[in-house]
């Protein structure tokens, strides 16, 4: 039987063999790039924002055996993790810096024609994410990085990465920072000392502004006593008279513990009021 069929039995070997090597399977998490003679000609399963997942082509496609040649593009968001770098912040601090981005391939054959991989992709922008975070934390103090103006610094790490990114047929979503902390030992010491005596410093000048607001407070308050006194005296100046003698009495008769002795003339002018007025 092999002799009288073996030709046929080898033809349709090799026709199997045809038929399988022309078919490929995309799956949902990949898109694919069909290459035919060095030029992509087709992609597969492109990642599209706008349709729904599992409705953008993947499954079983066809490719010619010898001719096209299929490369799978990540359509899943990325990770790219930097490594830790030494960054000198605007107030001269050296900060151990640990950060991260987020990016996906929506432009699988420019990709291809200018990335080739996802790992030559992560080696192109690695050194511009340090690059970056250098320039944007360089123009930054490290107490600045403790307040919701982080938020602002990582928008613009994103956006001047994505610009980068873009020119590789990706998009970076989001830049985040893990740790940014001063090297332990003396300098971390140093940074805590210089910002205790900012904060006394700050406290002092807050107590300096109120001393200062309640000395003019207390200036107004004396001056608009002053002319409410001027005030009473020129509508009757007997009473203003009587007021003030009064009040001095007060204060000199009670002084003391109660066992001094105060001897005056009844001529004297002090006690004038006593007599009338006269």
């Amino acid at each position: 039987m092999w002799e009288r069929h073996k030709f046929s039995i080898i033809a349709v070997v090799v026709l199997a063999v045809a038929l399988l090597s022309s078919l490929v399977i995309v799956p949902e998490t990949q898109q694919a790039v069909k290459i035919r003679t060095g030029e992509p000609v087709a992609v597969i399963n492109r990642f599209d924002p706008d349709e729904p997942y599992g409705s953008t082509g993947a499954g079983l496609w066809y490719r010619i055996p010898l001719l096209d040649r299929i490369q799978y593009v990540d359509r899943r968001i990325l990770d790219l993790d930097m490594r830790g770098e030494t960054v000198l912040s605007n107030d001269q601090q050296r900060l151990e810096v640990n950060a991260y981005a987020r990016y996906r391939i929506f432009d699988p054959v420019l990709f291809v024609q200018r990335a080739g991989s996802e790992d030559q992709l992560r080696n192109q922008l690695e050194p511009i994410l340090t690059s970056v975070l250098r320039q944007e934390l360089g123009r930054r103090t490290f107490a600045s990085l403790l307040t919701p103006e982080r938020g602002n610094a990582m928008e613009n790490i994103r956006d001047a990465l994505d610009r980068q990114a873009r020119q590789y047929g990706a998009q970076v979503i989001d830049v985040r920072i893990k740790r940014a902390d001063l090297p332990q030992g003396t300098p971390l010491q140093a940074a805590f000392t210089r910002m205790e005596s900012d904060r006394q410093e700050e406290a002092g000048t807050i107590r300096a502004r109120g001393e200062r607001d309640a000395q003019i407070i207390r200036a107004e308050a004396e001056a608009q006593a002053a002319r409410i006194f001027a005030d009473a005296y020129n509508k009757d100046p007997e009473f203003y008279d009587f007021y003030r003698a009064m009040q001095s009495y007060r204060r000199t008769f009670e002084t003391g513990d109660g066992q001094s002795s105060i001897i005056m003339s009844p001529d004297n002018e002090y006690l004038r009021q006593f007599r009338g007025g006269r």
